[in-house]
């Protein structure tokens, strides 16, 4: 059993797209199940190849169509900007669902270009119930001494603006990503976390078990956008594939990459290890789009 990712588990907070960096920031790990597909309802079925699989419900994906266009349209979900992929016959805008959205109506607005007025998209939101893990831990990663919640503040506001990165670059269409690693899911995303009897964050991201030192593979093209040891987190790299569209490797033993690396799909990028709050040696990969953890699942087969 292990645990992820930077952010959070101070308190429980409710998430919300501001708090993706808590969610972002420390976490814990299970057995692995993903959040099964929801039925569209406002779009044409979508064929299987699709990728990532739309899911309506909280750390879901809503692939919404916005229709034809001349040029790509702008999309925003309460003004943070959307992946918007597609052609001028049809775009297509993807939308990371937070785990604390509440079921029900939501949307997103649209701009076109020119004077056209905007307009707005709505989509329903499913309940979705997520297990409950309740975790035995060392003290002080619960009860953070004032050193370590200096530290942890200190690289909470940096990781809000690793979080925030949004380049012009455009992932690859199909988006299908190869899991960074080979083994056993051991941790399923949205699972709700006790640690020590205190209620934190949900899991936001997959943990995989495997040995230290296993080589960790770019799931995507993509460019090194940050790297570092966190309290949480430990070894940590994040990875920007475009558009808003980001990865998150935690607890690496090491990583050999840099800044500014640009990585093919499938290239090395690090090793797992077993650094930060864990329990055991595994790799805690985290997907992110429009500044919102999603589940990692929904962009890979099988």
């Amino acid at each position: 059993m292990h645990m992820n990712l930077p952010l959070s588990d101070l308190p429980s907070a409710a998430l919300n797209r501001r708090s993706a960096v808590l969610g972002a920031l420390g976490l814990l790990a299970l057995p692995a199940g993903a959040a099964a597909p929801a039925k569209k309802n406002n779009n044409k079925p979508q064929a299987p190849d699709v990728w990532p699989r739309a899911s309506l419900v909280p750390g879901g994906v809503a692939r919404l169509s916005l229709g034809p266009a001349a040029t790509r349209p702008k999309a925003f979900a309460d003004d943070v900007p959307l992946l918007v992929l597609g052609d001028p016959i049809e775009w297509t805008a993807l939308v990371g669902i937070p785990l604390a959205t509440p079921p029900g109506e939501a949307s997103i607005s649209v701009r076109a270009e020119g004077n056209k007025p905007e307009r707005q998209i709505a989509y329903t939101v499913a309940p979705k119930q997520y297990r409950e893990q309740r975790l035995t831990v060392a003290p002080r990663t619960v009860d953070l001494s004032p050193e370590d919640e200096a530290r942890y503040t200190k690289e909470r506001d940096h990781l809000a603006g690793v979080m925030a990165t949004l380049t012009d670059l455009r992932p690859d269409a199909a988006l299908q990503m190869r899991v960074p690693v080979p083994g056993r899911r051991s941790s399923s995303f949205g699972l709700r976390r006790v640690f020590n009897g205190q209620s934190r964050n949900p899991h936001s991201g997959m943990d995989i078990a495997a040995g230290t030192g296993t080589p960790v593979r770019a799931p995507l093209a993509g460019k090194v956008i940050d790297t570092g040891d966190y309290f949480f987190n430990g070894g940590t790299v994040w990875v920007d594939h475009g558009g808003g569209l980001l990865t998150m490797y935690c607890h690496l033993s090491r990583w050999d990459v840099k800044v500014g690396d640009v990585l093919k799909a499938g290239e090395p990028l690090a090793a797992v290890g077993a650094t930060g709050r864990v329990t055991g040696p595994h790799l805690h990969w985290g997907v992110m789009l429009n500044r919102t953890m999603v589940d990692p699942a929904l962009f890979v087969a099988g």
